[in-house]
């Protein structure tokens, strides 16, 4: 067994890979919502699996009390995590398979390498995997001279288009099958010329170029949804086959899985395997469920590996406001219901972890300091649809909310205060403060303003000159620099003749007074009791 340390470090890992978004989310959304095509896809996939999923659950009756028993699991496996990693390895030893820890994206990839060269292949077959596709891995096989071939079909498309998933479940979601036609035609060697767009020939086609694959590969590499500590049991869920293929055949069989998948018990996949597939699929249970402990002889892989993934996980783990989004089971049910999402797609986020979660898990991931993932945590109305879906009941407004919190902080230059003490001591690092913003220079005007009463009545008496850069039509439809972003898509009614403070101090002033007022109240000191007080008692 080997001997890592498993204690949250003073200064946590940072994640590297496809977490990092290569520009602003607000950049990217903007050329993405000009892509008609793809909001049409994504409009009706979305509320099609939504539907579904709302038929499924409405089923149960105990769904809520579900939701509750899985947060309670993950929220006790996150804190327990040193202690059923530990577990986990000794249970997976002890059964025959190999634990390999990876501090991050390069440290796996290269364990993944080098265990692909120890066989003597030249090529793997993959089963659909969120953390081989967060740390890069065929991309860094690929120019390495190892060939990766992706299994599942919507993967399958997305890798012969040379493109990238844009969704947790469905990652060809911005396709559409005339698409999907015409990438299989130019990419599929000796696929038949007449194929036609209709999704049964797709998939025979997707069959026969995949079937030879399997039949000859010597590797495979999956991910895993859960990794029992109590027996080091792993379990992937899928729906289309390919997974029990990869899973059975090959020689050798490597997993790469993130940390925060482990669960205590195998009786806690009672659960889960409930709450997954009717919120991801909208199905009552998922097609093909793989459960495999360590080796088995004469039956599977005989030369068994899992890659344990940290990534910024500890990071992650080390905010005590954010550590909840390491519950996520990679249902997409957030973002099937995210109106944001929904009309920006997947790759405007720039991560394998696209929507709501992604909004939230990639700077978690990464550091919100991160300039490539400062604007992540604005990618959301707030809207709360995403936490009402969640099958774990992942507060993620609340948690986007800390991250622009924190997002501020850093840009500020401020001190890491109580967010800094989170990180296990970690100070925030910032970044360098330059000069003065449009909206530093905002936001000092308004607490200069705000503090005094004085002040504030000073710039009450301009309301009558707001209210005429108003004109005839009472509305302000333009304004320069930080405000134009507002006024772009909105428009700003016409303030008041007279602020608030102003009416209330002239009626005051011509109010006659009230009955007693000012006349019958006591000396301050030695008078009778007030609001029927007796002596003595506390006021």
């Amino acid at each position: 067994m080997s001997s890592v340390s498993l204690g949250i470090p003073a200064v946590p890992t940072r994640g590297f890979g496809n977490i990092s978004a290569v520009e602003p989310f607000p950049q990217a959304a903007h050329r993405e919502l000009g892509n008609a095509q793809l909001r049409a896809n994504l409009g009706h996939a979305t509320h099609t699996i939504r539907d579904k999923r709302l038929r499924v659950v409405s089923e149960l009756p105990d769904w809520e009390a579900l939701r509750d028993a899985g947060s309670a699991i993950k929220t006790e496996a996150m804190s327990r995590l040193p202690e059923l990693l530990t577990q986990f390895e000794e249970q997976f030893t002890a059964r025959g398979g190999t634990v390999h820890w990876a501090r991050d994206a390069a440290e796996a990839n290269r364990i993944v390498e080098g265990l692909i060269r120890e066989t003597g292949s030249d090529e793997v077959v993959k089963v659909k995997s969120m953390a081989t596709q967060e740390i890069g891995l065929n991309e860094y096989l690929e120019e390495r001279g190892i060939a990766a071939f992706e299994t599942d079909l919507a993967e399958l498309i997305v890798q012969l288009g040379h493109d990238k998933p844009s969704h947790i479940l469905v990652p060809a979601i911005h396709k559409n099958r005339t698409e999907i036609r015409d990438i299989f035609l130019r990419e599929m060697p000796d696929v038949d010329p007449a194929l036609t767009d209709e999704p049964r020939r797709l998939a025979m086609a997707a069959r026969a170029h995949l079937r030879r694959k399997f039949l000859s590969a010597k590797v495979a590499i999956s991910g895993a949804n859960f990794g029992i500590a109590e027996t080091g049991t792993l379990g992937v869920v899928e729906s289309e086959g390919n997974g029990r293929m990869c899973l059975t055949l090959p020689e050798t069989l490597i997993t790469v899985m993130g940390i925060e998948k482990v669960l205590p018990r195998a009786q806690d996949l009672e659960v889960f395997m409930q709450l997954l597939p009717r919120s991801s699929t909208g199905e009552r249970m998922n097609p093909y469920t793989s459960l495999w402990t360590g080796v088995t002889p004469g039956d599977g892989p005989q030369n068994v590996h899992v890659v344990l993934l940290d990534n910024g996980r500890t990071r992650a783990l080390a905010d005590r406001h954010g550590r909840s989004a390491l519950h996520c089971i990679r249902c997409s049910a957030c973002m099937n219901v995210c109106p944001v999402y929904e009309r920006t797609g997947g790759h405007a986020y720039g991560s394998t972890y696209p929507g709501p979660i992604g909004a939230i898990l990639s700077p978690l991931l990464t550091g919100v300091e991160a300039e490539e993932n400062s604007s992540l945590p604005y990618a959301s109305s707030l809207c709360g649809a995403c936490f009402d879906a969640c099958p774990v009941k992942i507060n993620i407004p609340e948690i986007l909310v800390h991250l622009r919190g924190e997002d501020v902080d850093a840009k500020h230059g401020r001190a890491a205060g109580p967010a800094g003490a989170d990180r296990a001591g970690a100070k925030s690092s910032g970044r360098r403060r330059g000069l003065p913003t449009q909206m530093d220079v905002a936001l000092g005007a308004a607490s200069w303003a705000l503090s005094s009463g004085d002040r504030l009545g000073l710039l009450e008496k301009g309301l009558p000159v707001a209210r005429a850069l108003a004109g005839r039509y009472g509305k302000i439809s333009r304004l320069p620099g930080l405000g134009a972003g507002w006024t772009q898509s909105r428009d700003i009614p016409a303030p008041p003749s007279e602020s608030f403070r102003s009416w209330w101090k002239k009626r005051q002033k011509d109010a006659p007074p009230a009955e007693g007022d000012g006349s019958t109240r006591g000396p301050a000191t030695g008078g009778a009791p007030r609001d029927g007080a007796t002596e003595g008692e506390a006021q």
